[in-house]
């Protein structure tokens, strides 16, 4: 009886502990899983009920027991990252017991609710949605396609944007995406060379403008990625006059097709007073990767002349990639790991957020390390048998970069982004004497910092290493002109133009140079020419307008100014300006409208007051 007894209980504990979907392996899928795994999304598969993993549990199982689902390439205990996908250990016991046992369902009272999603945007209605502007055709068949989309940004103000939300129109044939804040629409002019929307490459650089707005914000998105919103007080700008460039990795899925995303943008209720950074480590001129390597490296470091939080990390390589990592060295000697990845893989590369700011005190040398194999051994590599790689924009060629996002602390009265990009890009030219890109952006760093003549030489070292570069030759032209050597600067100005026709900044700089110069009749051609391609370009409309109030063209002026006054409604000055001219045409009620416009903008505003003060006398 005795032995019966212990053998009836034995089995009821066996039954007690076996594994169940319902139970134990639903919780599992539905947390981190059913994000990808579900229709509409770009997995192969669903897995949102028992019959979906019934059916694919084998798969399940050995992606899980090997780590490569889900996936999180990052190695534990090397950074504490916010939304870790990784299983733990037993989990992944768990779900190797419920294959191994045969899959069984369960008790239908254990099922947890499947997890709901929403339909269309995530964050709820955007504040405004930027479509594509035309569709674009992906061929049927061939290599994976790198097109950068150039998006126009329509805007009568200044907005600031607290979050960012891709549509991407086509979700099956996009692998990933980056967004690119384009505030000069240097890239325009790029598009549709080849007869469809975009053109090609793996990453774009942008020209800076006038003011200083380094790359702030990680814009990623990825199949299965939900935006996640930043703080009112950390938002980014975004100016009248703006194009999103839409960087996307697409695949051929064996067809034709059609892809037109939208971008849905979501406005913050203030300006922002925190101002993050992006940093970049890389070393791409020392890649030289020779078949059959299998542990090729390149590094980098930057010693930060600053205080930093680091917020987030960006790792970056191609298909050689197979090891990443990313540390500090504090200034005291102690290491702290930012990021390490064992085992590199383009398909799942992504941004990844501290769980709390990583702070790093001035003095601290941030590192990189990235190690490639270009052996047979690596089921990546693109190229069979294996050949010599270098660095380069297309997906054949190979990068090496860890971006860090960070925010500085302000330690003076000067802006200490402006310190971080000083110290990136000489940090550059340590690696690259002579290097364009340093020369150039040192260059338009001094000018932006109001030291013209020193910036004058480093724009002129850029152009001995690319003579035809016509974004440098309209920098070392702004520097010239900001110099008041008006000849040499138009000199150099109508050169940029005979180089790129559709150089806009550099018509608007010579349409300036011309008006300093005293060519009013030079100048107005250009800023006709300028506007004819931007015209919501508030400054252009009323230097045209002054233009032509001084040659006494009052009826073509008035609409300049009008046009002006619209797209900057919040400044006094210009108030004050289109007041004055209709006071000079005779219509007194709408000066003075203007007038008292100004004042409610600044009620200090002298001119404005004197000018309000004769209107209503007459």
């Amino acid at each position: 009886m005795k032995v019966v007894l212990l053998a009836l209980l034995t089995a009821l504990a066996a039954r007690a502990a076996a594994v169940t979907f319902n139970r134990q392996i639903a919780p599992i899928l539905f947390q981190n899983c059913a994000a990808c795994h579900r229709p509409g999304e770009a997995a192969p598969f669903p897995l949102l009920t028992y019959h979906d993993a019934r059916q694919h549990a084998s798969q399940i199982l050995a992606v899980t027991r090997r780590g490569y689902m889900p996936p999180w390439p990052p190695a534990p205990g090397y950074g504490d990252f916010a939304g870790t996908r990784r299983l733990s250990a037993e989990q992944v016991r768990l779900i190797a017991a419920w294959v191994e046992g045969g899959a069984p369902e369960g008790d239908a009272a254990d099922l947890p609710p499947a997890p709901k999603f929403t339909d269309g945007w995530q964050l709820g209605a955007p504040d405004l949605v930027v479509p594509m502007p035309r569709s674009y055709q992906l061929a049927a068949g061939g290599a994976d396609v790198f097109r950068n989309f150039v998006i126009p940004v329509h805007l009568e103000e200044t907005r600031y944007i607290r979050a960012v939300e891709l549509r991407p129109g086509n979700q099956k044939i996009v692998h990933h995406a980056n967004i690119v804040v384009d505030r000069t629409r240097s890239l325009r002019r790029r598009d549709g060379r080849d007869g469809q929307p975009g053109f090609p490459g793996m990453d774009v650089t942008t020209e800076s403008g006038a003011e200083f707005d380094p790359d702030s914000h990680f814009l990623f998105w990825k199949p299965g990625s939900v935006a996640q919103p930043e703080p009112d007080d950390m938002a980014w700008r975004l100016d009248p006059g703006t194009d999103l460039i839409l960087n996307m990795h697409l695949q051929p899925s064996g067809k034709p097709e059609s892809l037109q995303p939208k971008i849905g943008l979501y406005f913050a209720s203030r300006a922002p007073t925190r101002f993050p950074m992006l940093l970049q480590l890389e070393h791409d001129g020392a890649l030289e990767i020779p078949p059959g390597a299998r542990d090729f490296s390149v590094s980098d470091h930057l010693t930060l002349p600053v205080a930093v939080n680091v917020l987030a990390i960006y790792p970056h390589a191609h298909y050689l990639g197979h090891r990443v990592e990313a540390w500090a060295t504090l200034p005291d000697g102690r290491r702290r790991w930012l990021i390490k990845i064992d085992d590199w893989d383009i398909n799942w590369q992504a941004v990844y957020n501290y769980r709390e700011p990583v702070a790093l005190p001035k003095g601290t040398q941030v590192a990189m390390r990235i190690t490639y194999d270009n052996s047979t051994l690596n089921p990546r590599n693109p190229n069979h048998p294996p050949k010599l790689v270098r660095n380069g924009n297309r997906s054949e060629d190979e990068m090496g970069h860890v971006w860090l996002q960070v925010l500085p602390a302000k330690a003076s009265a000067e802006d200490p982004r402006l310190l971080l990009q000083e110290a990136v890009m000489r940090r550059r030219l340590e690696k690259y004497p002579g290097d364009f890109v340093a020369q150039y952006s040192l260059g338009a760093l001094l000018a932006f910092r109001g030291r013209q003549r020193e910036a004058i030489p480093y724009f002129e070292a850029a152009l001995r290493s690319q003579p035809s570069s016509a974004t440098a030759r309209n920098g070392l032209a702004a520097a010239l002109l900001a110099d008041d050597r008006l000849d040499e600067a138009i000199r150099e100005l109508r050169h940029t133009l005979q180089l790129d026709p559709e150089y806009d900044n550099a018509r608007y700089n010579l349409a300036r140079a011309l008006t300093a110069q005293g060519d009013a009749a030079g100048a107005v051609e250009q800023y006709r020419a300028y506007l004819k391609r931007q015209p919501e370009d508030a400054a252009a409309h009323l230097n045209l307008g002054r233009l032509y109030v001084a040659q006494k063209r009052y009826d073509e002026a008035l609409p300049q100014m009008q046009i002006a006054a619209r797209l900057k409604p919040d400044d006094a000055d210009l108030q004050t300006d289109l007041g004055a001219l209709l006071a000079m045409k005779g219509d007194l009620p709408a000066a003075i409208a203007a007038f008292e416009h100004a004042l409610r903008i600044d009620p200090s505003h002298k001119v404005a007051r004197a000018n309000l003060n004769r209107a209503r006398a007459h």
